[in-house]
């Protein structure tokens, strides 16, 4: 029987294909699971509808990280903490509170995955932040001030 996968299933089928698989398999496990659905004319259509927006909605957000990319590129952000007399700090500084501020002093919305830093920020100073997207790089200034 064809079906349409509707997840990823390891060493059977990854989400959206259409497979041949054993009727028993598909009606005793797959379809009371809603892991799969029988692969009929309307169901096939409607899964080309599917892919077709998916695709669109991919382009128009590679479309928004690139333009968030070149308006974060020579931007300045500003980090302040807690810190001792010799310039460490005592809490370090990870990904999640660069996108924070990010958001808030530049209303630019980049994730997390795309900073590339190899381990937290622990000391005050100036840093240059690379961002990777796609192939693309850029970074930005993160200065961390002592309270």
């Amino acid at each position: 029987m064809k079906v349409i996968f509707l997840q990823d299933m390891p060493r059977v089928g990854k989400k959206y294909d259409i497979k041949e698989v054993n009727d028993g398999y598909v009606m005793n496990f797959l379809i009371p699971r809603k892991l799969a659905e029988p692969a009929t004319a309307q169901a096939v259509a409607s899964l080309e509808k599917r892919k077709k927006n998916i695709e669109i909605e991919r382009e128009v957000q590679d479309d928004l990280l690139m333009k968030n990319l070149e308006a974060i590129k020579g931007k300045v952000i500003t980090i302040k903490g807690k810190g001792n007399v010799k310039g460490s700090l005592f809490k370090s500084i990870h990904k999640k509170e660069i996108v924070e501020e990010m958001k808030k002093q530049n209303n630019a919305d980049i994730n997390e995955e795309f900073i590339v830093l190899e381990k937290p920020i622990k000391e005050i100073g100036e840093f240059d932040i690379p961002i990777a997207i796609k192939g693309k790089k850029s970074s930005f200034k993160l200065v961390v001030e002592k309270i």
